[in-house]
């Protein structure tokens, strides 16, 4: 069994990731070009950590299944990025974020990652600005901000409803700025199936060329997965169809724990599902709801007009609720309340599936013309899905499977427990506890990429100039290979009836359904039985079409086997979890008011899970959290 160390720093909570980088051991520049490292996922974790190592004199090996790393799923992130910069003179500093995000993730997450993440915000958007992300501006020329939920300041800077595609912009022109210099080389249309691990430690990946079908051999001196989440898992989500958790799922079964697997955060602004064959569900930032009012009709079932439903008759169920935040509540309060209106008969829309967003009075006060000013992509993508056009008419939102707070386990340095193998971004659970604050998911990408990483992998890298150098010719590459080949001709070789998108289909409902925006210990016991029949089902009727070289019926199926056993490992993460916390909603631990109720005295500790075999269950890990720097306490945004 291995022990977890966080490999937290001494001394004061501010002062821990300066004594971490005055002690982190660096690689002469002369020697850095002896040293490789293979970065997986070209998002804005891969593509700022790429960049900054290759900068420094790294050689790098960047790999996306995408054509390029532009079409990386970072792009879609809409509403902004955090910083406690205090622009606004409204009263926020380092420890005000630092406190807001332990608090939005429910007291589950580190203090010392937290607060590096607070502390390093400032920086990242200076970065940015010299990258020339185009941030909004007020009419003197200096950066604005807005609020986001669970806050009460305005820390987040933004570029109009498109900050993840102009910051993506930003890391892609470093990054390929290093291919030109030829520290970096770019492997797109190449999706990772193996992790290599020789003497414990992580020297490669096995990687699929998409285009050709051929396996290919790449060694390095560590390893970096910046994949992004595993939303997908439900099929229906916000994320992009080629979204997937393989990668880190891949790295789980050699040896790397997975931690908090089953916070899945619901994002409240989305789109509702308007039919059985919808493939996915589109995401409205969640900055609208600066300006927007929430509310539902107080009559069940009503079929009226939104329009024509005067005042009175309209129920603000946000503001009722929590009026210290109003419509700036977290994303999980703000997702469950929308639900239980919703299971309540009281949703709107054609299938009662939705909750209004209104900007009516918004544009009373302000004026049409402010209100297109900051979000007129917004309104316009609304208009193209739904024909209405939201200045006349409110939108209808409802929640949806987003963000993964869970992911591969990660100490301070963000190396899992393989040496050597390092997780950035979304891919780890590390900074956002049981619940992200809107906002804080660009933030950390950005942060673990250009500003921690380059600290961290060195200090690791110094030690692996002295071992002896590994080639592609090693046992363990072979060993690997030969793992990744059987799958695929075990794929290719069940010759069932059904697709593999009907087996994602089936899983993301079932979890919906059981381990979605609330659970029940019945419920989840009921998954896990049925989630092993799934399987067992899929490994006998699965039918691929096509052959082992272009197609992505193919690679569907490597994903959706790994969906099915991350299913498995996310319900008996909620089932062991016995308190509600964030975005971890057990039914049986609520007050008479439906709030969570947490246990700190059994609780406070991540859960981190080993892969024990095909037929084992998995073993819990626990990583006590404490927390010196501020009192536990219930969270409450009323």
């Amino acid at each position: 069994m291995k022990k977890i160390d966080s490999k937290i720093p001494d001394g004061p909570l501010a002062d821990k990731w300066n004594n971490y980088k005055a002690k982190a051991k660096l690689v002469n520049p002369a020697n850095r070009n002896k040293l490789s490292v293979i970065v997986v996922g070209t998002g804005l974790a891969g593509s700022s950590c790429a960049a900054s190592l290759a900068e420094q004199g790294y050689n790098i090996k960047s790999f996306c299944f995408q054509d390029s790393p532009r079409r990386a799923h970072s792009v879609a992130a809409q509403g902004g990025v955090n910083a406690s910069k205090n622009y606004k003179n409204d009263g926020d500093s380092t420890f005000r974020m630092f406190y807001d995000t332990i608090k939005g993730g429910d007291f589950r997450s580190r203090e010392a990652n937290v607060y590096r993440l607070a502390e390093c915000s400032a920086s990242l958007i200076d970065h940015a600005v010299a990258q020339g992300v185009p941030f909004a501006r007020e009419y003197g020329g200096y950066l604005n901000n807005r609020s986001f939920g669970g806050v009460q300041v305005s820390r987040t800077f933004y570029a109009r409803g498109q900050t993840g595609q102009q910051l993506l912009l930003g890391a892609y022109q470093s990054l390929l700025r290093q291919v030109n210099t030829g520290k970096v080389t770019m492997h797109t249309r190449h999706e990772m199936v193996e992790l290599v691990v020789i003497d414990g430690k992580a020297k490669g990946i096995i990687a699929r060329n998409l285009e050709t079908g051929t396996l290919e051999r790449h060694e390095a001196d560590a390893v970096v997965l910046a994949t992004g989440g595993y939303g997908k898992v439900y099929y229906l989500s916000t994320l992009a169809m080629g979204c997937n958790g393989s990668a880190i799922w891949r790295a789980h079964k050699k040896g790397a724990y997975m931690a908090g697997v089953s916070w899945i955060q619901f994002h409240p602004t989305c789109l509702p599902q308007h039919g059985e064959n919808q493939s996915k569900l589109t995401l409205m930032s969640e900055s609208l709801r600066n300006d927007g009012r929430i509310w539902v009709s107080k009559k069940v079932g009503d079929d009226r007009l939104p329009n024509s439903i005067p005042e009175e008759e309209r129920d603000y169920y946000l503001e009722r609720r929590y009026p210290a935040f109003g419509n700036l509540a977290p994303r999980d309060i703000s997702s469950r309340a929308a639900k239980e209106r919703i299971d309540a008969g009281f949703g709107a829309g054609a299938m009662k599936n939705a909750v209004y967003l209104d900007f009516s009075k918004a544009i009373i006060a302000q004026g049409v013309d402010k209100i297109k000013a900051k979000y007129s992509n917004l309104f316009s993508m609304y208009e193209k899905i739904n024909g209405i056009d939201a200045y006349k008419e409110p939108m209808l939102i409802s929640p949806a499977a987003h963000f993964t707070m869970g992911g591969l386990w990660v100490d301070y340095e963000l190396m899992t427990t393989i040496p050597g193998l390092f997780a950035l971004g979304e891919a780890n659970f590390s900074d956002h506890g049981a619940n992200r604050l809107g906002a804080n998911s660009l933030l950390q990408a950005c942060v673990d990429g250009y500003f921690i990483a380059p600290y961290t992998i060195p200090n690791y890298l110094s030690g692996e100039l002295k071992t002896d150098k590994i080639t592609t010719d090693h046992p363990a590459f072979a060993e690997a290979e030969t793992a990744a080949q059987r799958q695929l001709d075990r794929f290719l070789n069940t010759k069932g009836k059904l697709s593999a998108d009907y087996f994602h289909k089936k899983t993301g409902k079932l979890l919906y359904e059981k381990c979605g925006l609330s659970r029940s210990k019945e419920n989840l016991e009921e998954a896990i039985v049925s989630l092993k029949l799934l399987k067992e089902s899929f490994e006998k009727d699965l039918l691929i079409t096509g052959d082992d070289t272009l197609n992505s019926e193919l690679e569907k199926a490597g994903r959706v086997a790994d969906y099915i056993e991350l299913a498995e490992l996310m319900c008996h993460d909620a089932l062991q979890r016995e308190e509600s916390c964030g975005a971890h909603f057990r039914e049986e631990y609520q007050t008479t008011e439906g709030e969570a109720v947490r246990n700190d005295s059994d609780f406070c500790y991540v859960s981190a899970w080993e892969w024990k075999g095909e037929k084992l269950p998995p073993e819990l890990h626990k990583e006590p959290l404490t927390f010196e720097s501020l009192e536990l306490a219930v969270r409450s945004y009323k």
